[in-house]
């Protein structure tokens, strides 16, 4: 198992051997460094994915020792979480600015450094590995679909991505209005700032502001620190406000003065922060409709769709279903180490004429599981686990299967994987459902191509 390489950095001894002592206590590797100059020098020398850096330093201080980490090349950069017992906004703002993940005052509590670098170390991971993703895609999330409305949205992706107007995307669930969201941001000028989203759908009303916008320490009951909100951490880059119509009226007027001038304040500050974001916003809902019930302000609505997009359901272009299906193979067969497989035509036919009221989330998820559950290279329509109830006409059935016993065993074959499902992949729970021994389940399971859940 990897051990994390972390660097404390505080020209304070207590503090150096007490944080060494509370991460390596969580299995952490740890080295300390009293200035800013020793810190340079130790990451010249190794490469540490986490510096916990003091803002306050003799000689070389935080903020410049911050700025010198940053020209360090993305691979061997650690990221930075700052720490300081005098941190004002001016302080937090600079900082992050500079490319600090988070910030935190003193006195440091014992679960806030261990979130903190827990989420820090995540977070770098997930940055070099979108960066490898970027690099392998040629930039730029890839957007599958050969039909004409794909086509379109392509086109029109690159014409909008290059500017700055802010961009609102309509589309079902499940049909990619974050993979459009991202693909935007990777073809704009901004695309090595951050990506910062936000589910207004999954906030609570009481703690949305303080997701957006960032509070001060003390500014409510549960404000043990200070927080850096969703617009602070997206300066220079963008955000995707996720299902927007979900957002109460109250965040939505705030929202709207961030929009005009671009200056907020956090909840609990006296002083506003100002940032430069491109905002790009997602809903599922008819904002127009929403708007007459008085549920969505109709000034943010225009403020919003300066460019709309329309991400089309997937019943809409069955023509990308084989293309979708035929790449989602690909992904989760590298994922899982499993031999190329291939969709038989009727197992093909049968992935075209389901309403798929998922989208293409439905369809991944759905591919996900064939891969995972068959050691066959050839899916037949028979290893297709669509919903009983989803499923074409008898008549349609029999044409698809050629014979009664495909129909039998493709009906077996869903019942068994909707028990070994509530039985959560137990094999010998499954058999007690199914009301057979444990031993004919297996001969079942390997009659019909159902493999045992890894």
């Amino acid at each position: 198992m990897k051990v994390h390489r972390i660097l404390i950095v505080d020209d304070e001894p207590g503090i150096r051997q007490s944080l060494g002592g509370v991460l390596g206590d969580e299995g952490f590797h740890v080295e300390s460094a009293g200035s800013g100059e020793a810190c340079l020098d130790l990451l010249s020398r190794s490469t540490f994915e986490l510096v916990i850096l003091d803002i306050w330093l003799p000689g070389l201080d935080g903020l410049e020792t911050l700025s010198r980490i940053q020209q360090i090349p993305q691979a061997d950069r650690p990221v930075v979480v700052m720490i300081s017992g005098h941190g004002t906004i001016d302080t937090a703002v600079r900082a992050t600015k500079l490319g600090a993940y988070d910030f935190l005052e003193k006195p440091l509590s014992i679960d806030r450094i261990l979130l903190a670098s827990k989420h820090a170390l995540e977070h770098r991971r997930l940055r070099l590995e979108n960066a490898d993703l970027r690099e392998s895609a040629g930039g730029a999330p890839h957007i599958v679909g050969d039909s004409v409305p794909m086509k379109a949205l392509r086109q029109q992706l690159a014409l909008m991505a290059g500017t700055n107007g802010r961009v609102l995307i309509y589309g079902e669930s499940g049909t990619g209005k974050e993979l459009v969201a991202h693909a935007l941001h990777a073809m704009s000028p901004r695309a090595q700032k951050p990506f910062v989203d936000v589910n207004c759908a999954a906030i609570p009303e009481d703690l949305i502001e303080s997701e957006l916008f960032g509070h001060m320490k003390g500014s409510f009951t549960q404000a043990h620190e200070r927080k850096v909100g969703k617009f602070q951490k997206a300066d220079g880059g963008t955000l995707f406000l996720d299902e927007v119509g979900d957002m109460s009226l109250r965040t939505q007027s705030k929202v709207l003065r961030v929009l005009e001038d671009q200056r907020f304040e956090p909840v609990g500050a006296q002083e506003s922060v100002q940032v430069d974001v491109r905002v790009v916003a997602a809903t599922n809902r008819n904002l127009e409709e929403e708007i007459e019930r008085g549920n969505f302000r109709e000034a943010l609505f225009y403020r919003l769709n300066v460019i709309p997009f329309h991400v089309p359901p997937l019943r809409e272009r069955r023509e990308d279903i084989g293309v979708l299906a035929e790449y989602f193979l690909a992904e989760f067969g590298a994922a899982y180490g499993r031999k190329p497989k291939e969709l038989t035509p009727p197992a093909l036919a049968l992935l075209e004429e389901h309403h798929w009221p998922g989208n293409v989330r439905e369809l991944r998820n759905l591919i996900e599981r064939i891969v995972i559950l068959n050691p066959q290279s050839r899916i037949e329509a028979r290893h297709i686990p669509l919903p009983l109830s989803r499923k074409p006409s008898a008549e349609k059935s029999a044409q698809r299967y050629g014979s009664l016993q495909d129909v039998r065993e493709a009906a077996e074959r869903e019942y068994i994987l909707k028990k070994l499902d509530e039985s959560a992949g137990n094999v010998s729970r499954a058999a007690e459902l199914l009301g057979l021994e444990r031993s004919n389940l297996y001969r079942k399971m390997r009659a019909l191509g159902i493999a045992p859940r890894e």
